[in-house]
């Protein structure tokens, strides 16, 4: 076997040959990864792309040698370093994993344990393997942490998970992946939680920290802007096969097969605006705070067109979802009034009509926990047409058959749970049980931001077809601008809890731009390799 002092840049490190891997459901075994290969090289990064349920993630982590409960891999090879994985014990795995071989899981906050300090977490790893003394392993850290743009490095490891934000402890775990100087690292959708402005700071520091160590790495994403600026190779997948292979600029530039290109063109999507003065909502001089605490919402004023989707951007923490739960009841405000059809609605929840609640609906981010996995679908949107519009029986079946129509699935769906369909089905049947309420207004929050491009571009089409054929108003709650492009007519900018700008699409997207406005703009990954660093040499 090759060491790992001997080994340079550009030397084979990782080859899976033939890889097949089968996933146990339904009582039976299916073939999930249908026979791929893949060669990566130290200090070369490799994208894989491809829709949910394209095998990406199931593909990353075999090439630790490991897969996920009810999945196993039924032939090929996984050589790591000269090391066969496949047949390797798992004593020998275990001493690869997270010495060798690293991974950075898309939710920072379900890998660090919120009982130990973030320092700990970090060099645990290192010190487990005994490759450095602690203080050497911490002042390694928090170097790491230094490289990686954190705050405060010298002290933000001896924080708890929970005193961080998001984008921090994204950073986090990539320190603690990188601590041990890993040889592979398993990006595995590390940016999709993210709001645009925090993405940019930590592609940023992980690229860069990959670079200075000659890291390899597997940068799974369904983000194609995203992995162009990561990858040096893209490899896109489908159906647990490999579709194609290139380098990242012929792959941009010149795809060959005709489902990379439909990839490529699912951002084209894009909405023309109409102007609406019929204003269905109005939210005015709303100040709110949580538990009567420190304020959230700061004087927020927004004006909402009958029949038209206003998008609501800005980052984490700007104050786009406590808008929508004032809009809802569900945060009283601490001054200022919602009007609905020239009318104040009461502040709470509960002491709003049942024609109130029906008026408007929200649809959330996570499908799988806006719904009880133990009804089946009909049980779920047949809910709303009980209570709403007092139907049962035969009735009932007919109207959710017809919702099933109007989301585009077939009444095969109708006795199924909700842990027998897929993302984008699962955002299907939340949207019809919003529809099933026949509201005036739906609020989405983030409901496209887990999805893969090609599913997301589904839905804003469905959503899209619903609000032409019934007029119905849409707040649009989103960090991508990309989705603000296919779907809003106006666009609200909201920044530390206030609201920065209101217009046009057309008026917000066209220079000059106030300052965060700007930014958030710039934060906006292209389709272009050298987007990335262009930005960082304009800072």
């Amino acid at each position: 076997m090759m060491s790992t002092k001997d080994s340079k840049k550009g030397d084979i490190l990782l080859e899976m040959k033939d890889i097949r891997i089968d996933g146990f459901s339904d009582e039976r075994w299916h073939k999930i990864i249908k026979g791929i290969d893949l060669t990566l090289h130290r200090g070369e990064v490799m994208g894989l792309i491809g829709e949910s349920g394209a095998g990406k993630s199931t593909l990353g982590l075999a090439s630790m040698g490991f897969t996920k409960p009810g999945c196993k891999i039924t032939s090929g090879s996984v050589i790591f370093d000269g090391q066969e994985l496949v047949t390797a014990s798992e004593d020998q795995k275990r001493a690869l994993w997270g010495t060798r071989i690293a991974y950075v899981a898309q939710s920072a906050a379900a890998s660090f344990n919120p009982a130990h300090r973030l320092l700990n977490q970090t060099v645990e790893a290192s010190l487990n393997q005994n490759l450095q003394s602690r203080d050497l392993a911490e002042a390694d850290a928090r170097d790491l942490y230094k490289q990686l743009q954190l705050p405060d490095p010298e002290n933000i490891g001896d924080r708890y998970p929970h005193q961080v934000s998001g984008g921090q402890l994204q950073r986090m775990m990539t320190a603690m992946a990188m601590s041990p100087r890993p040889d592979l690292i398993i990006f595995d959708e590390p940016t999709t939680a993210l709001d645009v402005t925090t993405q940019v700071e930590v592609l940023v520091a992980m690229r860069s920290i990959v670079e200075k160590f000659n890291t390899a790495a597997l940068y799974i994403t369904h983000d194609l802007a995203v992995v162009a600026q990561m990858a040096d190779v893209i490899k896109v997948l489908r159906y647990g096969k490999e579709v194609e292979e290139a380098d990242t600029r012929t792959m941009l530039k010149s795809p060959k097969e005709d489902y990379t290109k439909s990839l490529w063109s699912v951002r084209a999507l894009e909405k023309t605006e109409s102007p609406n003065e019929d204003i269905v909502l109005s939210i005015k001089n709303i100040d709110a705070a949580y538990n009567g605490s420190l304020k959230v919402l700061h004087n927020v004023n927004i004006r909402i067109p009958r029949g038209r989707t206003v998008a609501v951007v800005g980052e984490s923490g700007s104050g786009k979802s406590t808008t929508a739960r004032v809009i809802t009841g569900l945060l009283p405000p601490m001054a200022g009034s919602v009007e609905f059809n020239g009318e104040a609605l009461p502040a709470e929840l509960k002491d709003r009509n049942k024609d109130q609640l029906q008026r408007i609906q929200m649809i959330y981010q996570s499908a799988d926990t806006a719904m009880n996995p133990r009804q089946t679908i009909a049980e779920i949107i047949g809910r709303p047409l009980e209570f709403y519009h007092g139907l049962s029986g035969l009735q009932k079946q007919e109207r959710v058959l017809e919702l099933l129509k109007m989301i585009e699935l077939d009444e095969s769906f109708y006795d199924r749970l909700p842990s027998e369909l897929s993302g984008g089905q699962k955002q299907r049947v939340c949207i019809a049980r919003a529809l099933a309420a026949d509201p005036e207004i739906i609020i989405c929050d983030e409901v496209t931001s887990a999805l893969d491009q090609i599913v997301q571009e589904g839905i804003l089409k469905l959503l899209l077809n619903l609000q032409k054929d019934y007029n119905i108003t849409y707040v649009f709650i989103t960090h991508d601008i990309a989705v603000v492009n296919a779907i809003s007519d106006e666009i609200v900018v909201m920044y530390q809890g206030a609201v920065i700008e209101q217009g046009l699409k057309s008026e917000i997207m066209s220079p000059p731009h106030p300052e965060y406005t700007q930014l958030l703009l710039k934060s906006v990954p292209e389709m272009d390799p050298d987007w990335l660093t262009k930005l960082v040499k304009l800072r």
